[in-house]
């Protein structure tokens, strides 16, 4: 496996058609995905002293964070949109060897700043909302 540019891991907003058409996200200098599980514990006094797990228990999410310019593209348009009305949209993320990935998520933050001699610029936060899942071409 070889090593791929932060610059192709794309964040892209669907236009909420069936089947939906996906636009990037313009002006993004940072992305980042996490995913987490919440762990269920079945350790017994059978467990020999150490922690057991139960598999393919607990609740996973998948969080996405992004910041980049401002540039006030329909995609952003969007994000703002649905950050207003809480409403949940989906997206996907791609990476640079094709691979992508598509889910349900809700802009938990999205923060402007700007300085008086620079550009505008924006953070944002998605959590999902149902599974996040590989994209099968």
């Amino acid at each position: 496996m070889s090593a791929q540019k932060g610059s192709a891991f794309l964040l892209k907003i669907g236009d909420g058609g069936s089947p939906a058409t996906f636009s990037t996200v313009a002006g993004l200098r940072t992305t980042q995905m996490s995913i987490t599980g919440d762990a269920v514990v079945v350790t017994t006094k059978e467990s020999g002293g150490w922690r057991e797990l139960l598999s393919g228990a607990g609740v996973r999410q998948v969080s996405v964070s992004a910041a980049g310019i401002f540039l006030g593209s329909a995609a952003e348009t969007g994000i703002r949109a649905h950050a207003l009305a809480g409403t949940i949209a989906e997206y996907e993320l791609s990476f640079e060897d094709g691979e992508r990935m598509r889910g349900q998520f809700l802009v938990q933050r999205l923060d402007y700043a700007g300085d008086f001699n620079g550009e505008r610029n924006y953070t944002l936060t998605l959590e999902s909302s149902g599974p996040v899942a590989p994209v099968v071409a």
